[in-house]
């Protein structure tokens, strides 16, 4: 497609949450501490929410791989689980063997021989769960009553939250309240504002292995920001979207018409409220300049 065009060994803006294009800066690092904090602590619950897009699911790859030789992690990407599927999940995430139609009393128990094992070999246990606001409520409470294992200095369950902001209004719910009375360490990923956009788009050309200079003009950058408000994974189809613009025309910047026709032709960007002037710009800048 474009890489040779623009010199890159590899696409920017990909939509695949890699780490190796993880930021360290702009919140995410200070999520990322928070929660190293919260885990080494021994906390039995950490919440983070975040609008749809706003890196959750790089974040938590990104905290899997930096956790140490002592932490045992288990992840689970389907929140749509009742409680015994997230058992089994979990059991299988901890290698944990089970015969078919086991009870869910039995496979508790094999559950927690396994993290008291781990416990013994001076390991902790992290299971990371993604899109909990989709979780049932049954199943939140059988999260809860899995954290109850631990021994007198320590939880043997340590769990890490990821969901967007309706996670709150969840566990506002009076079922609940138990779980979230246990959340000790919440933090909250938000948009990126201007400065952190740039730094943000330049920051994956450089990794992607772009070695020239500005690639995006700044009024493109300011298109992208009003279309983007600031949201990774929007930047992220705006970016590819208008490179691929300027490759086919065969230009070698992306300058605000590429990022103009790139945000008409995004549903997601057009949905954003915007002031309307900000509406009205690439209308009088297409009478303008053509």
């Amino acid at each position: 497609m474009y890489l040779e065009h623009f010199s890159l060994r590899d696409f920017p803006f990909a939509l695949t949450p890699d780490t190796s294009y993880f930021m360290n800066r702009a919140g995410y690092q200070d999520a990322l501490n928070v929660l190293l904090v919260a885990l080494r602590s021994g906390e039995g619950f950490v919440k983070v929410t975040g609008e749809v897009g706003i890196g959750k699911t790089l974040l938590c790859r990104k905290l899997l791989k930096t956790l140490g030789d002592d932490f045992v992690s288990a992840y689970i990407f389907n929140p749509c689980l009742e409680p015994a599927s997230l058992l089994l999940a979990l059991a299988d995430e901890l290698a944990v063997t089970y015969d078919e139609g086991i009870s869910q009393h039995t496979l508790i128990k094999r559950i927690a021989k396994a993290l008291l094992d781990h416990y013994r070999d001076k390991k902790h246990v992290v299971l990371c769960l993604d899109e909990v606001q989709a979780m049932p409520v049954e199943t939140l409470e059988t999260l809860r009553l899995l954290t109850n294992l631990e021994t007198e200095r320590r939880k043997l369950l340590q769990v890490v939250l990821f969901g967007q902001p309706e996670l709150d209004r969840l566990l506002e719910q009076p079922s609940v309240r138990q779980l979230r009375q246990r959340i000790t360490f919440s933090y909250r990923l938000l948009p990126l504002n201007r400065v952190a956009l740039v730094a943000y788009v330049r920051h994956r050309l450089a990794v992607a292995g772009y070695r020239g200079k500005g690639l995006f003009t700044k009024r493109a950058l300011h298109l992208l920001y009003s279309g983007s408000e600031g949201i990774p994974r929007l930047i992220n189809i705006l970016c590819h979207k208008s490179m691929m613009l300027s490759y086919g025309k065969g230009d070698l910047i992306v300058d605000r018409n590429h990022m103009r026709v790139a945000l008409e032709d995004t549903v997601e960007a057009q949905r954003i409220e915007r002031p309307w002037f900000i509406t009205w710009l690439p209308t009088f800048s297409r009478w303008l300049y053509g």
